[in-house]
């Protein structure tokens, strides 16, 4: 039995520039965090010669004898599908799908379960995949393969975890870098986050596809609004390493400002009194993650405000999600041939601390 989990992410600040119609032009950077919300896949062994697919988010299931053929696009199995046929898998197995977070909710749910299930087959294959593969391969699944017009940063977040500043060149390489803070501050960073889910889950493809079309058309004020979002990114990533938490809250909103600006899809009246009713009760500043359009709201807030922000946000049945920065990526937690007798798996379990919730057992033997 082979057990992997993956975590979803925040975007602080430069979305829209890992997008190749800007990137391949002008050069991209995106400031993000992993979170301890995750995407998890369990590979068990069959024997009758077929692949069954199973997702607990869905509460539907599938069963195939043969899928290397299949037209994918557009089914309910498409991403678990579409890595199957990428890494030409012939193989017995039940791939049973889980989630922490629903899809439609800005956090990148679906690079992170296209990360996951390839590096559960990766592994499972014994094939070598870097970080870099796994996101990179991620990415051409997604983009050429299920051709969503999609961002580069979600699959890099997923697959290397961490607070990175994650930089998109024009020849299409992507450089990581992460932030090397203390313990201390980078606690007191998260202390000062809150994450509030706003009642709307979206689909961002066609937000991420006007963004895309106006940047091929080079509407000024979109790019315009891209450029300075791509400098908005630096100007963080700088605060943070300067110890200066209250002008990463300021950048954070000045951002979202410029956000935007980019497309009318992006806000609407219901998350712009949200955003308002956060600033009025002493959020600095604050952010819909992911295309926009619904999800969740990222608000920076100084502690001592932030009881008047959860009341305020309670008042109109907006729920908050607690998290902490994911520092990991995806990982396997169990690798273990004993369970059901299956010969690709190694003996290999991942102890984890007792708040993840994760698996909390010893290697057997």
């Amino acid at each position: 039995m082979l057990i992997v989990r993956t975590p979803v992410r925040i975007s602080f600040g430069g979305g829209g520039t890992d997008l190749p119609a800007y990137f391949e032009n002008y050069g991209g950077a995106v400031l993000s965090t992993a979170i301890n919300k995750y995407f998890y896949t369990i590979v068990g062994k069959r024997t009758d010669g077929h692949i069954q697919i199973i997702s607990s988010d869905l509460r539907i299931s599938e069963t195939w004898k043969d899928i290397n053929d299949m037209s994918v696009r557009g089914t309910a199995f498409e991403i678990p599908l579409a890595v199957l046929q990428e890494l030409r898998c012939e193989m017995a197995v039940d791939v049973f799908l889980a989630s922490e977070i629903p899809p439609g909710t800005g956090l990148g749910s679906s690079a992170s379960a296209c990360v996951n299930l390839l590096q559960a087959m990766a592994t499972y294959l014994h094939l070598p995949f870097s970080k870099y593969d796994l996101a990179e391969k991620a990415f051409h699944i997604a983009n050429h393969i299920l051709q969503k017009p999609i961002g580069k940063q979600d699959e890099y977040a997923a697959a290397f975890g961490g607070l990175n500043f994650i930089t998109f060149n024009r020849d299409g390489t992507t450089l990581i870098e992460p932030l090397r803070l203390e313990p201390g501050f980078v606690n007191r960073f998260q202390r000062k986050l809150l994450l509030f889910f706003t009642g709307a889950t979206h689909h961002s493809w066609s937000i991420l596809k006007e963004q895309e079309t106006s940047m091929k058309m080079q509407k000024e004020a979109a790019l315009q609004s891209l450029h300075n979002i791509r400098e908005l990114a630096e100007k963080m990533r700088q605060a943070l390493l300067a110890g200066d938490l209250r002008e990463f809250g300021l950048l954070l909103h000045e951002s979202w400002e410029n956000k935007k600006r980019i497309s009318s899809s992006i806000s609407n009246s219901s998350i712009d009194r949200l955003y308002e009713v956060a600033r009025d009760h002493g959020a600095v500043g604050g952010k819909i993650t992911g295309a926009g359009g619904g999800g969740f709201m990222l608000l920076y807030c100084d502690e001592d405000n932030q009881p008047a922000v959860r009341d305020a946000f309670a008042a109109q049945g907006i729920r908050e999600m607690r998290f902490d920065f994911d520092f990991n990526g995806t990982r396997v937690l169990v690798d273990d041939p004993f369970i059901d007798q299956d010969e690709n798996c190694a003996s290999q379990w991942t102890l984890v601390n007792a708040g993840d919730s994760a698996l909390k057992q010893n290697s057997p033997g």
